[in-house]
């Protein structure tokens, strides 16, 4: 880490190491020499005799397929135990070279980083700067070796990660600090890869010590592997690549990885108080000041030389060749100059020769590692790349110890403690002075008390004499009261005899009038037997005046008799006669009225006729004008039987999610390819027209309750027909339609009556105010209930064109989702129908553009509803075997859902990402392409992702 002058600056000692590490002064701490004593790595013998000189491992990239198919012959040929590679020219001429290390195309990632970097890594734990590069032809690895994470794969971690894990290991996370800087040179810039904002950073050189900074580069503490990991994948991200012929991913930059290692040499921190009461003059000594060891290790991944001729490269990319290899240029500069022992080296030519001034010639351990290609083809770029190798194993550096007095720590133990005292002082004073304020005040208020608890007493005296005063006064008056209650409680109880005495009198008298009651009842009866026997008196009467009246006549025919009699008898006769005109009148008063009543009878009895043969006619006008619909049905049935089988024929159901379908006789109308076609859906609404002007809708609609099958049948695609026009859905809906369409459809048991009805709820579902009463009245519920229980490809795919209808309203995703609608679109695709899959794909596709509308207008958060159903799944791994109108669906429906960041951790684990690629590259649609490819770049999960495989 980059650290800032102090006022009370620590004290650096350099101290240049002998040849051999072992041998006289300069040794390492104990603890330091401990765990060096672990590590299995050592330096070979000629490097004891020699431990500055820059290291050289040579490396081998296996074969390309290009090189295999073009059968280049091999210009290098490795021999590992003696450490030697041959450069054959041709077939009779070649060098041999001796390297520190000779790698085969089968080396382990593990093998190069023991036998390359991990001596380097130990040197930077023991307190020495330390350099790891890759150098070499583009295309031969270099990445690979230094920079590969191995995400899936640890086995193929490369030198970075390796390098971060054993110091991970050997380093105290209490008393030991780790920074790094991931920066890269990039046409001679340098620019952060952890901060991209950050360009251009200057190098900087001490004229005192001549230590490389760069001020102004993001320096990060890191904790573990982890963050480490995440931050080098950030700056792979960053970095510059490209497409070439040599390499599909050719970094542009040379990027340089600086880890700042800061070690205390006593181990663990003292941060208690009393291991600071410690501290005395004795030990201000110099043998007993605490020393800081600051080490810096710096991994280095250089851009690859390259030939434009062979890469193929043009543009802007030829620019950035020819700053890689000006730079690289003058790398080989100083690696020449360094070998020869010339007295002038030429590191100010480029920043990349700055950056490595303490790598080559300076203070540093340094190992390198070229990489080659086996091929004849680049036969001239590998034998550069040896010569450079070996000029560099000419270069010894002066490796020093970089170690510090550490009066920082120091001076802030000594503060801390005397800190630490102080207050510990002004502690105890502060306790002490509290204690006495706290007494006194105590004693104040134990005083206050007492006199306070005093006054209570009296007061509470005086207070419980008045009470009791009043209590005596209270119980005198409440005897009063109860004397009083007494004397109301006698009147009372005279008052209850009273009401007592007066309701045995009601009850008797009550008794009185039922009796009465009854003598009435009796009284009536006899009055009514009295008039009944008048009633028979009359007519006993009646019957003898008719009798006298005849002896009247016959005794007129005597011619003689006594006149006496007769006038008696006449007088009699009188009288009968007066009594019989009496009868007679009363009889006729009767007659009349019972006349007039029977009149009025007759006059109801006629109304009553008349309406009820008003009825009847109506009735039969009904029944006949019934019969004459059905007979007239019956005979279009045929016609409509042809037309219709014809028409479904010839006419798959089809649908996109930019258009609504509607649905014709039993089926789908689409627009037709043929004139016959055209013929027969204009007969058909030519029918259906008719038909609805001479029966009327709701003379259709009772049809639908008929229980003739074939009659419900019909009617319900009459009903469907006329759903396809929107002037007619409204009256569909009012005239109870559609509750009448959902009841038969969750009813009826009988295939064609579900087929044809599904097709009608489509077409009524293509009207937004029509959807809501569809899902208020269970229309999604009942549809899923019938898909589940039906296997016929035509009922199926009506169902699926209704709820992909009622899935372009992003109001009712939520039910729709309840009652199982998303969930019986998914089950519909295993009985395997194109026309099915269609309309499924149309229904995701409808759901997931309404529900990334409402996410970009704010209306909705959270993961696609589509997910939670195991719809992603099946769009990412099925599409390409769908027809090319059902993949664009699906397509489109993928793209919608990756527009929400709450779906990618689920995008990624179910591979969309390939599929998303696909798309953008392979999709027939533009619209779909730009849609697909604006998903992956606005996303930077999807971005690592690509990057990352």
């Amino acid at each position: 880490m980059a650290s800032s002058a102090h006022s009370r600056g620590s004290v650096r000692t350099e101290r240049q190491v002998p040849p051999a590490r072992g041998n006289g002064g300069g040794n390492p701490p104990a603890r330091s020499r401990s765990s060096s004593a672990k590590r299995s790595l050592r330096v070979s013998s000629d490097d004891d005799k020699n431990s500055g000189r820059v290291r050289v491992a040579v490396r081998v990239r296996p074969k390309t397929t290009e090189e295999n198919d073009l059968d280049f012959t091999d210009c290098v040929e490795l021999q590992p135990e003696l450490r030697r590679l041959k450069l054959k020219k041709n077939n009779w001429s070649s060098e041999s070279y001796r390297f520190d290390e000779v790698f085969t195309e089968s080396a382990s990632q593990r093998r190069v980083y023991e036998a390359v970097a991990k001596p380097v890594v130990e040197s930077v734990l023991d307190g020495y700067n330390g350099t790891v590069m890759a150098y070499g032809q583009t295309g031969t690895g270099k990445t690979y070796t230094v920079g590969r994470l191995g995400k899936d794969d640890p086995s193929e971690r490369g030198i970075m990660v390796r390098a971060l894990e054993d110091i991970f290991a050997n380093i105290s996370p209490g008393s030991d600090i780790m920074a790094i800087s991931y920066l890269q040179l990039y046409l001679e810039t340098i620019q952060d890869l952890l901060a991209p904002e950050k360009t251009n950073i200057p190098v900087v050189e001490d004229p005192k010590t001549g230590e490389v900074s760069l001020p102004g580069s993001a320096i990060v503490q890191i904790k573990d592997l982890n963050q480490f990991l995440e931050l080098l994948q950030v700056g792979e991200a960053n970095r510059h690549a490209a497409n070439t012929k040599l390499n599909t991913e050719s970094s542009r930059s040379h990027a340089v990885l600086v880890v700042h290692i800061n070690r205390s040499l006593e181990g663990k921190k003292e941060n208690d108080a009393s291991s600071l009461a410690n501290v005395t003059n004795s030990e201000l000594s110099s043998h007993h000041l605490p020393h800081l060891l600051k080490s810096k290790l710096l991994i280095v991944d250089l851009a690859g030389s390259e030939r434009i001729d062979k890469s193929g490269i043009e543009g802007h990319m030829i620019e950035e060749t020819k700053f890689i290899n000006l730079s690289l240029t003058s790398l080989g500069k100083c690696i020449n100059a360094l070998a020869e022992n010339s007295p002038y080296i030429p590191t100010r030519e480029s920043k990349l020769t700055r950056l490595l001034r303490d790598s080559f010639g300076g203070t540093a351990r340094t190992s390198l590692i070229v990489t080659v290609g086996p091929s004849a083809r680049y036969y001239s770029e590998t034998a550069s790349t040896i010569m450079f190798g070996q000029r560099a194993m000419k270069v010894v550096n002066a490796v020093k110890l970089k170690e510090e007095v550490d009066y920082e720590s120091l001076c802030r133990k000594l503060e801390y403690h005397v800190d630490y005292l102080t207050s510990e002082t002004d502690r105890q004073q502060k306790l002490r002075e509290n204690e006495k304020e706290q007494l006194e005040k105590k004693l104040k208020e134990k005083e206050a008390f007492l006199v306070e608890t005093e006054k209570k007493i009296s007061v509470k005296c005086e207070h419980l004499e008045k009470e009791r005063n009043h209590l005596v006064l209270e119980t005198q008056s409440l005897l009063k009261a109860l004397n009083i209650q007494k004397s109301e409680k006698d009147k009372l109880s005279q008052e209850v005899g009273h009401l007592e005495i007066s309701l045995k009198q009601a009850k008797q008298q009550e008794l009185e009038n039922l009796n009465y009651q009854k003598v009435l009842a009796e009284t009536t009866q006899m009055y009514e037997k009295k008039i009944a026997q008048l009633i028979k008196q009359q007519e006993d009467e009646s019957s003898r005046c008719a009798d006298l009246e005849e002896q009247l006549s016959g005794m007129k025919n005597y011619p003689s008799g006594n006149k006496k009699s007769v006038q008696m008898q006449e007088k009699e006769i009188d009288e009968l006669k007066g009594e019989i005109l009496k009868l007679n009148e009363d009889a006729a008063s009767t007659i009349q009225s019972l006349r007039a009543r029977n009149n009025e009878l007759s006059l109801e009895k006629e109304l009553l006729n008349g309406e009820l043969k008003t009825l009847k006619d109506k009735l039969l006008y009904e029944e006949r004008k019934r019969r004459c619909l059905e007979d007239e049905i019956i005979i279009l049935k045929n016609a409509l039987n042809d037309d219709n089988a014809e028409y479904e024929s010839k006419r798959p159901y089809k649908g996109d999610i930019t258009t609504k379908s509607t649905l014709s006789l039993g089926g789908p109308a689409n627009i037709p390819k043929s004139n016959r076609s055209r013929e027969t859906i204009s007969g058909q609404k030519d029918t259906i027209s008719k038909i609805f002007e001479e029966v009327g809708l709701s003379n259709i609609l009772a049809l639908l309750k008929s229980e003739d099958l074939d009659v419900q049948i019909h009617a319900v695609k009459v009903v469907a027909n006329l759903a396809a026009e929107d002037v007619n859905q409204e009256r569909i809906v009012a005239e109870g339609g559609l509750d009448t369409l959902l009841l038969l459809l969750e009813s009826s048991e009988d295939a064609n009556i579900h087929r044809v009805t599904a097709g009608a709820i489509a077409n009524l579902a293509m009207n937004s105010s029509n959807q809501g009463l569809i899902m208020g009245k269970g229309g999604a519920r009942v549809l899923a209930n019938i898909a589940s229980k039906t296997e016929d490809p035509q009922t199926l795919r009506m169902i699926a064109g209704a709820i992909a209808n009622l899935c372009g309203n992003e109001k009712l995703h939520v039910t729709l989702k309840k009652d199982g609608g998303l969930k019986a679109l998914l089950g519909m695709v295993q009985c395997g129908h194109s026309d099915v899959i269609a309309q499924v794909a149309r229904g995701f596709a409808n759901f997931a553009k309404c529900e990334s509308r409402d996410i970009i207008l704010g209306h909705r958060k959270g993961r696609s509803l589509l997910i939670e159903d195991g719809v992603l799944n099946w769009m990412a791994t099925s599409s390409a075997t769908f027809s090319a109108s059902t993949r664009r669906h699906i397509e489109l429906a993928f793209c919608h859902l990756a527009q929400n960041e709450d779906n990618t951790l689920e995008i990624i684990r179910s591979g969309g990402i390939k599929e998303l690629i696909r798309i953008s590259r392979e999709s027939s649609r533009e619209d779909t392409r730009n849609l697909a490819m604006k998903a992956l770049d606005s996303n930077p999960a999807f971005s690592t992702e690509i990057h990352a495989t």
